[in-house]
């Protein structure tokens, strides 16, 4: 029997938020967006979209290791 591991919409989005906010403190650009518009940015894409944004082939992990 597998099991199916699955993730929430809100838990990759937040993922994504905490990924942003650590390349930014880490790496500071003066063309970076604010966390505001960053998060407004990933609520206006698709799931897919989203995906894609993470970079990682591994959602469920990159979900874990951000979060």
């Amino acid at each position: 029997m597998t099991t199916s591991i699955t993730y929430t919409r809100a838990q990759l989005i937040d993922a994504l938020s905490h990924e942003y906010g650590y390349i930014c403190q880490e790496s500071p650009d003066d063309d970076d967006m604010t966390h505001a518009e960053y998060l407004d940015f990933v609520h206006s894409l698709t799931d897919e979209q989203l995906v894609d944004e993470s970079g990682s082939d591994n959602i469920v992990e990159y979900i874990s290791l951000y979060s």
